[in-house]
């Protein structure tokens, strides 16, 4: 498997010395994580529109120039920095479907429905605004269950990777996703609710 290190030991190795500021580290990183990063670009943008301007590539190499840029994360292992590129790309996806939506006025903007089917599997006309303001508002709450909504949805991983990057059990990944999806459905149904 040419392009994903046996073990994540590799690329969190490399991860620890880029932050020490080994600018080769990231050289010899890249290529190891860029299959994971590809696939965490299709899983953000399967729920784009066709034809949307950006592509899986782009997303990647505008999430790559935004990583390399980003000298003050202190990188822990190689899930935490495919939950970071995750947030990364999210954040991309938001930033362009804000500015498209600005240059509409309004126009065409599809509302989310994050139910069961959209967290298993990201639906066509997802509102990535939307889903990013409920994120945040999560995050005001709760800013572990913001994570691992992140880290599972937007970035792929596993229930272990996801509390692996987090240091908690799995039941605590397990019980937050849960708490999490709850919680966003009704807060992109404009419900209101309690702290969770």
């Amino acid at each position: 498997m040419g392009n994903i290190p046996d073990h994540p030991t590799e690329a969190t190795g490399l991860l620890l010395k880029w932050g020490q500021g080994d600018e080769t580290a990231l050289d010899r990183l890249i290529p190891l994580v860029q299959r994971e990063l590809h696939q965490i670009a299709r899983r953000c943008m399967a729920g784009e529109r066709a034809g949307h301007s950006l592509q899986a590539t782009a997303l990647v190499n505008e999430a790559y120039l935004r990583l390399i840029n980003a000298k003050d994360v202190a990188w822990h292992d190689h899930a935490h920095f495919l939950a970071v590129a995750a947030r990364v790309m999210r954040r991309i996806l938001v930033d362009h479907a804000r500015a498209r939506h600005y240059q509409k006025r309004g126009g065409d903007a599809a509302r989310v429905t994050l139910d069961e089917a959209l967290v298993v599997a990201s639906e066509p006309d997802q509102d990535f605004v939307a889903l990013d303001e409920a994120l945040i508002a999560l995050a005001a709450v709760d800013a572990r269950k913001s994570q691992v909504v992140e880290m599972r949805f937007f970035g792929g991983l596993s229930i272990d990777e996801t509390a692996e990057a987090l240091a908690v059990s799995r039941d605590t990944v397990k019980r937050d996703w849960n708490m999490a999806k709850l919680w966003l459905l009704r807060e992109l149904r404009g419900g209101t609710h309690d702290v969770i």
